[in-house]
């Protein structure tokens, strides 16, 4: 067990007492820094990528049941879904964004194309979405089973708290634990209408089904996650630890160092007088042989 997952009782581990009477403004701290909500709401849109991620992920499957409504052709509605994302991709790429939001429904949009010119059937371009949505909903309750909510390894890094929160922060642990759980059943409750519409219902039906059930529970498990971690107690930033800790280690290096300088220079100056008394010349008064008269 590290210094960063040792049990700890300090204030990160107890809400009430980091929550104190404050007179700073709404949103804010005590000395006006941010609060754990406005905290939470930042890193969620950097975890999930905000509202141009959604709209990345959304635009390549809207264009591609677009153009299959209308002239129901599979290769140019692939062909535009897939044309599209890249597009979208590459603007991150120019603006020097984050990309890897653009990059995983490019690769998304191109498993579906593969599928669906693999098997001739326009519903296969939603199959691989399908699946991993299923496959995520699955982490979600099996990580949260396991005492390592998926949302906590993801969410972590972005509040530089890493894995503190396992050992060292119940309270963020149990929120961690409850946005899972809510992530996973709002995953399994639209897998649970989408996989049936899969076999039952045409390409058309489960395209613009699946669009509209692209974008809600999206939301609705981001605001219950804002909800749970915005009660929870505030992070423990790791990250300012272990500078704090090289800093420490940087000054009591030095501390020891000036210390052995103080004593060097001490002994050397013990060891001069010694050697100046030592080899300094007798009085002139006192007989040589130290006083003795020979008989």
């Amino acid at each position: 067990m590290t210094s960063y997952d040792r049990p700890t009782t300090d204030a990160h581990a107890h809400p009430d007492s980091s929550r104190g009477s404050s007179s700073a403004p709404p949103g804010q701290g005590a000395e006006g820094a941010p609060d754990g909500r406005q905290v939470t709401e930042a890193a969620l849109f950097e975890a999930f990528g905000g509202v141009r991620g959604m709209v990345e992920t959304v635009v390549p499957g809207l264009l591609f049941v677009t153009i299959f409504t209308i002239n129901k052709d599979l290769h140019v509605s692939a062909i535009a879904a897939l044309a599209v994302s890249l597009v979208l991709a590459a603007v991150r790429l120019v603006r020097k964004d984050t990309v890897k939001h653009a990059f995983s429904g490019v690769f998304g949009v191109a498993f579906g194309v593969v599928f669906a010119m693999m098997t001739g059937n326009a519903k296969d371009f939603y199959l691989p979405g399908m699946l991993y949505t299923l496959g995520l909903a699955v982490a979600y309750i099996v990580t949260t089973l396991a005492g390592v909510p998926l949302i906590g390894l993801m969410l972590g890094p972005v509040f530089k708290e890493n894995l503190s929160w396992r050992t060292r922060n119940p309270g963020r642990k149990t929120a961690y634990a409850k946005a899972s759980w809510a992530w996973g059943l709002i995953l399994l409750a639209k897998c649970a209408i989408l996989f049936p519409l899969y076999w039952w219902a045409d390409t058309t039906q489960l395209g613009w089904i699946l669009i509209a059930l692209k974008i809600p529970p999206f939301l609705l498990a981001v605001y219950l996650t804002w909800i749970f971690l915005a009660k929870a107690p505030p992070p423990i930033d790791v990250f300012a630890e272990m500078e704090a800790k090289e800093k420490a280690e940087e000054e009591a290096e030095e501390r020891r160092r000036t210390e052995r300088e103080s004593l060097d220079g001490v002994a050397d100056g013990l060891g001069r007088d010694l050697v100046q008394e030592i080899t300094a010349e007798p009085p002139a008064d006192r007989p040589p042989g130290g006083g003795r008269h020979r008989r």
